[in-house]
């Protein structure tokens, strides 16, 4: 097609809702154009792109055996049932004109294990991968990074069924593998780190990492032993320390000292000797988180610890409320 009959339109200023480079170039380039706030519309151009890293990657799951197919979009609520507080607010839900409950999908293990349980009669048909490219739904707190963090977004996801444990394994391999190739094919610098479940769920999870100065997440590396974990999940190791003389309980007066930082600086002790404690509001109620003065707190380690839906830091306020005294 003729540059002159292509439709698309480029701009010279910088988007001021763009707050990261490649969400800039790609505003600036016509490749996507903002339609609201974390929904973009893919332009014939960015269109164009899409679809070559959609191939690259089908081309590399058919090679691993696995068969595309499409789920819908639109899905009765029931469907994840047990899995409904855990989205929270995340979750697009909506009724139809008769009054039944229905969402936008945010993932697609149930409609997929729902599908397969109703056709697979024997275990003779196993194993397989399903695998599709579809639209997710997430109601992101605060879109932002363009389409690295929307609340539309394309994800391809596949879902083996296997007899055992052992097909299992063999399964994820075939996955990790077709993976790696389809990254490299895409000339992306990535790294394989160990990471946290979040509401999926399951024994064991990996995710590939590129490797950003914006990113939203922090990752830990050996490169002496090879370790390597997404913050969320990484284990601390425990320092061995030699055991001190207890002394004797004394009350100290600390005026204006607040922080750990100026307690630690006040009394001429390593923050690491000190504990500090944090309340925290987890579903709704508050909790009081107690840790080491120099080690702080890794929100998802927490969810995963008091098995809650969500959390955050208490406020002025309520700290004041609960504990009858204020920060600090």
């Amino acid at each position: 097609m003729r540059a002159s009959k292509t439709f698309f339109q480029t701009y010279k200023e910088t988007p001021t809702e763009a707050e990261i480079k490649s969400h800039q170039l790609m505003l600036k380039a016509g490749l996507i154009k903002q339609q609201a706030s974390g929904i973009y519309a893919y332009m014939p151009l960015g269109f164009k792109v899409l679809k070559k890293i959609e191939q690259v990657i089908r081309e590399e799951m058919n090679n691993a055996g696995a068969q595309e197919l499409l789920m819908p979009g639109l899905v009765a609520q029931e469907v994840y049932l047990g899995r409904l507080e855990k989205f929270g607010d995340d979750m697009f839900k909506l009724k139809d004109r008769k009054g039944n409950d229905y969402c936008l999908t945010p993932t697609h293990e149930e409609l997929f294990t729902l599908t397969v349980k109703d056709v697979v009669k024997s275990y003779k048909q196993l194993p397989f991968t399903l695998y599709q490219f579809q639209t997710k739904y997430r109601d992101e707190r605060r879109p932002r990074f363009g389409l690295q963090r929307s609340r539309e977004f394309i994800m391809k996801d596949a879902y083996s069924f296997d007899i055992d444990e052992s097909g299992l394994e063999d399964s994820y391999i075939a996955m990790y593998n077709a993976y790696v190739r389809a990254f490299r094919r895409l000339g992306l610098d990535f790294v394989s780190v160990s990471a946290d479940s979040g509401s999926m769920g399951g024994a064991g999870s990996e995710e590939f990492m590129v490797k950003s100065e914006v990113g939203e997440d922090n990752i830990v590396f050996c490169e002496h032993c090879g370790y390597s974990a997404n913050e969320e999940k990484a284990m601390t190791m425990i320092e061995v320390v030699k055991p001190e003389k207890l002394k004797e309980l004394e009350k100290v007066s600390t005026p204006n000292v607040k922080t750990i930082e100026e307690v630690s600086k006040f009394l001429g002790i390593d923050s690491k000797k000190l504990v500090k404690t944090l309340i925290y509001i987890a579903d709704k109620k508050p909790v009081a988180v107690l840790i080491r003065g120099d080690h702080e707190v890794q929100d998802v380690k927490l969810i995963n610890a008091l098995n809650a839906v969500e959390v955050r830091l208490a406020s002025s306020e309520e700290v004041e409320q609960y504990v009858n005294c204020g920060t600090g």
